[in-house]
């Protein structure tokens, strides 16, 4: 589980695909701590480390249905992903609950600048039926984004958009998306927890 507060944008040392996966060798300042097995969320993505070669760098590996569903396909070397590990039982909740299942990606459409924020917008494309189970944004909702957990504003059936503060664009990938940029999306566990108790 995770809260959507991204501990930093870490570089991609490689990304290899083979038999349909995809491995991703990723350097990072926290590297040295980690175990084999820990979960970490790459742009909202849940992970398992499976290699630590001990020079600062680990490697996960992603599966076709998590690349078919997310953004990691497109990673290649020098590429920012954004990390999360896994949260404390004992601190404070600072995001929302994430599970770090992405549900679909969107692709930036605007991004406007207001005062100091950016507003992006994102567009998406999720099939009523799915949409009917939470699938969806909701005004002043909570969405990860890349990992992020964000405030939803300008709500639609297919889109929304969110405001980004000066810090959250320096410490997140945040400062690379720009129009056509494809983000993964993981809408509120709670939200589709309702809609499915609605169907009862």
């Amino acid at each position: 589980m995770f809260s959507g507060i991204v501990e930093e944008p870490a570089r991609v040392v490689s990304a290899t695909h083979h038999d349909g996966n995809l491995d991703l060798r990723v350097e990072c300042s926290f590297a040295r701590e980690l175990k084999i097995d820990q979960s970490i969320a790459h742009n909202g993505v849940c992970l398992t480390v499976v290699d630590l070669p001990g020079d600062g760098t680990y490697t996960v590996t992603a599966i076709r249905e998590t690349l078919d569903r997310s953004n990691l396909g497109l990673l290649s070397e020098g590429d920012e992903v954004n990390l999360e590990r896994s949260m404390l039982m004992n601190g404070r909740l600072d995001g929302h609950i994430v599970q770090g299942h992405v549900d679909t990606t969107a692709v930036c459409t605007d991004i406007e600048e207001v005062e100091g924020s950016r507003y992006f917008k994102f567009v998406y494309n999720v099939p009523d039926e799915m949409a009917r189970k939470g699938y969806m944004t909701v005004e002043k909702g909570s969405v990860t984004v890349n990992g992020v957990s964000l405030t939803v504003c300008d709500s639609e059936r297919d889109s929304f958009r969110v405001a980004i503060i000066p810090y959250t664009l320096e410490h997140t990938n945040f400062k690379h998306i720009k129009v056509g940029t494809k983000v993964n999306l993981e809408f509120d566990i709670i939200g589709k927890y309702l809609a499915r108790l609605a169907e009862i």
